[in-house]
């Protein structure tokens, strides 16, 4: 996730460094201990102490994750699937937001062992591709996850009479079945044009995007702006209001499903709050981002600063996968009463 034009490399190394190597091949590489930030003549502006510091705290932050996040989303998967009664669609939503954060975590390792080894990438070119990918996969994913929470939320609040069909388990698992779909669509590119390529100005074998031309690379850019987060958020931002709305007004009274209703909402709303206060730094870094290269924007302190800005706002956007396992925990009510339940059965099956 390096520059909008590459979301999976920003997880490695800043957007200068994905922008600068274009000039050989229109990729990135690397030079211990760290990529340099003055590769190429696409940028004039010094090179920062900052990035040695930043570059030094990614493997332990990215294995830190990972370890966190596996830990906590598996607990979240075994509780949905063990449990006795069936996953509601709300479960069935975010189980599979779960199944998304899970197969990020898992690939960061990777990128750790990578980032350790002065960019040095190990793993053959089949893995450089797939590990990218999933990663990609990931952000489209969760994003879309969270529009089907939120519709469903917004459904069972608002149009609950009139749309209460829409609301069963084999549509939410069919509609998850077509998210996943539609984000390994949307991480074709990275899965084409991701390579292993020996960079011999910096002496490094490297897993880098390549792509065949500058407007393939900004179209890619600005579709992953627009669908990966702009359309989402809007569709989120609405649904949300509309919750918040009837939650006020208390339609659902007559209904006596008031409560049940507003227990599930609650999470569903600080899972939402906690992906939007994760992302949207990072999307409107890469926004501007988007218009410093095609010029509309420019000047060294607005670079450095978003060079900078990058790379914490991936580490905030990364952490969300490991935030979410705890919200289900202090804020999720019907969560921690599954575990309690299962965790019963578990003792009297072992006793």
């Amino acid at each position: 996730m390096g520059t909008v034009q590459c979301l999976e490399w920003k997880v490695l190394v800043s957007h200068k460094v994905c922008q600068r190597y274009q000039m050989e091949s229109e990729v990135s590489g690397t030079t211990p201990p760290a990529f340099p930030t003055n590769l190429t003549n696409k940028s004039q502006c010094p090179e920062l102490d900052t990035w040695n510091w930043l570059y030094t705290m990614q493997p332990v932050y990215m294995f830190t994750i990972c370890v966190l996040g596996i830990l906590e989303n598996v607990f979240v998967l075994l509780v949905f699937c063990l449990h006795k009664k069936a996953c509601s669609v709300a479960d069935i939503y975010l189980g599979n937001l779960a199944a998304a954060d899970l197969l990020l975590t898992s690939c960061l390792p990777f990128w750790a062992i990578t980032v350790a080894s002065n960019f040095e990438w190990q793993f053959g070119s089949l893995m450089c591709r797939l590990v990218n990918t999933v990663i990609q996969l990931n952000m489209y994913c969760s994003v879309y996850f969270l529009v089907l929470v939120s519709a469903d939320r917004y459904l069972a609040l608002v149009f609950a009479l009139t749309y209460g069909r829409m609301r069963r388990p084999w549509y939410a698992k069919l509609s998850c079945l077509a998210v996943w779909i539609w984000g390994i669509v949307l991480s074709v590119p990275t899965l084409t044009f991701r390579e292993v390529k020996y960079i011999s100005a910096y002496s490094v074998t490297a897993c880098i995007l390549t792509y065949p031309s500058y407007t393939i690379e900004l179209t890619c850019d600005i579709l992953l702006v627009l669908l990966g987060f702009i359309i989402p958020v809007i569709v989120i931002s609405y649904c949300t209001c509309k919750i918040i709305k009837a939650l006020h007004w208390q339609v659902m009274d007559r209904f006596h499903t008031v409560k049940k209703e507003r227990k599930a909402t609650v999470l569903v709303l600080v899972v939402l709050l906690a992906f939007l206060l994760c992302w949207i730094p990072f999307h409107l870094v890469t926004i501007l981002d988007i218009l410093m290269r095609l010029n509309l924007l420019s000047g060294c302190p607005l670079e450095s600063g978003l060079d900078i800005c990058n790379q914490i706002f991936t580490y905030l956007a990364l952490s969300n996968s490991i935030l979410n396992p705890i919200l289900y925990v202090i804020v999720g009510k019907n969560f921690r009463k599954k575990v309690k339940e299962l965790h019963s059965s578990t003792q009297k099956t072992f006793a």
